[in-house]
C-alpha cells in the first residue's frame, strides 16, 4: 500500500477549553494541523471524491467535535479527534494531529502538542 498524505494546516476552530475558570468562561482559538496516511491509488485513477479521504469533511467533523467537546485538556480533545478520523474515514490508516493553544501562555506564539495514531 501507497502511503500518501492528505493534510490539512491552519483549522482555526474557537472552543471552550482548558482548566482555569477563565478559560471555561469564554471560547479560545485552537488551530489543527492535520496529516492523514492514506493510498491515492484508487481516486487518483477515477477521479471520484468518493475514493479518497475528503478534507472537506474532516475540516467539518474536526470542527464539530471540537465545538461540542467537553474536555479541559487539549489532549483528551486530540485523543479523541484521531479516533473519531480514524473510525469514520476507513481509507485513513494513520493520523498525525497536531494541536496549537495560541492564548494558554503569556509571551509565546503558541503551545500545543502532537500525537500519531495508526489503525
Amino acid at each position: 500500500m501507497n502511503k500518501d498524505i492528505i493534510f490539512i494546516r491552519e483549522l482555526t476552530v474557537e472552543a471552550i477549553i482548558g482548566i482555569f475558570d477563565w478559560e471555561r468562561e469564554n471560547t479560545q482559538p485552537l488551530i489543527f494541523d492535520i496529516e492523514m496516511e492514506t493510498d491515492i491509488s484508487q481516486s487518483a485513477n477515477s477521479d471520484l471524491i468518493n475514493d479518497t479521504v475528503c478534507y472537506k469533511t474532516v475540516a467539518d467533523e474536526v470542527s464539530a467535535l471540537t465545538k461540542n467537546s467537553n474536555a479541559e485538556l487539549i489532549e483528551s480533545l486530540a485523543e479523541a479527534i484521531c479516533q473519531m478520523v480514524l473510525k469514520q474515514h476507513k481509507g485513513v490508516s494513520a493520523i498525525k494531529l497536531t494541536v496549537h493553544k495560541p492564548q494558554a501562555v503569556a509571551d509565546t506564539k503558541t503551545v500545543g502538542l502532537t500525537i500519531y495514531r495508526t489503525r
